[in-house]
């Protein structure tokens, strides 16, 4: 190996290493091209040498938005509307229900991304429970890219984002807004607030419990010990008797035994 080549892997090495020891985010060998890929793209946004450098910048700690960068590269933000839709079947049919009884239904998407996860759930409770139960929804989305979520609060997608959607959906909720792209709806958009947030920081800041927490499609990225926290975090998150979303290739209950199991990618809060 040339001392250019292992300058290279070192310094990928040490961001590997910075991103599991920060954020919580583990990425294993068979995902290395993914992510030198993307960090050649923040090396060259910044101007520096080479992934060395880079590694350095991060692990100085005085170039916040290099560090942000570098977050955003590794957090995937590969989302779309409507993901997973047995589970979200699920969530509409029996959960919803039982959260309309209440006096206000709080939801929090816990790695909202671009917030497709949360605009979803807005246009779930819109269809299924009438445009006058979005006065009672508060969701709030938590990413810990601020890109990703400044994205999100616009509420505008690409056709790719929303080629999952049904037609008549994104006929009702959605209004298109130059090419290619499509606007959520005021009245949806104001259910949802969007904040950053480090899962890996517990336990959370939040004063009020949430009856319904969607954690989907960012735990596996996590070594098993912070897994185990965000989980037993969550649970603090939650009401008792409230509900946990994840996604249907995540096991959960040997992690955090208090989630009891419902079906396919929902857990149950005991109480």
């Amino acid at each position: 190996m040339d001392h250019g080549a292992y300058q290279d892997h070192a310094g990928y090495e040490r961001i590997r290493s910075w991103l599991g020891d920060r954020c919580g985010i583990s990425y294993p060998d068979h995902k290395a091209d993914l992510l030198r890929q993307r960090l050649a793209r923040v090396t060259r946004s910044f101007s520096l040498t080479d992934l060395d450098e880079l590694a350095g910048t991060i692990i100085k700690g005085d170039r916040h938005d290099v560090e942000l960068a570098v977050m955003h590269a590794a957090s995937t933000n590969h989302t779309y509307f409507f993901r997973e839709p047995e589970v979200l079947d699920t969530f509409a049919k029996n959960i919803l229900p039982q959260l309309n009884q209440r006096e206000q239904m709080r939801i929090w998407s816990a790695a909202a991304s671009t917030g497709d996860e949360a605009y979803t759930i807005a246009m779930l409770v819109a269809e299924h429970l009438g445009m006058h139960a979005l006065n009672k929804l508060m969701i709030l989305g938590t990413d810990i890219s601020a890109p990703v979520l400044e994205r999100a609060e616009l509420g505008v997608f690409s056709s790719r984002q929303i080629a999952q959607m049904d037609p008549g959906i994104r006929q009702k909720y959605m209004i298109p807004t130059g090419i290619e792209q499509h606007r959520v709806k005021e009245e949806l958009r104001n259910t949802c607030t969007f904040r950053r947030l480090n899962l890996k920081a517990t336990p959370y800041p939040f004063a009020k419990q949430f009856q319904v927490v969607f954690c989907r499609n960012i735990l596996y990225y996590f070594e098993p010990e912070d897994q185990a926290a965000t989980l037993r975090a969550l649970y603090d998150a939650t009401e008792p008797g409230g509900w946990l979303i994840t996604s249907v290739t995540e096991a959960v209950r040997d992690l955090c035994p208090g989630w009891i199991p419902v079906t396919t990618g929902i857990y149950r809060r005991a109480g």
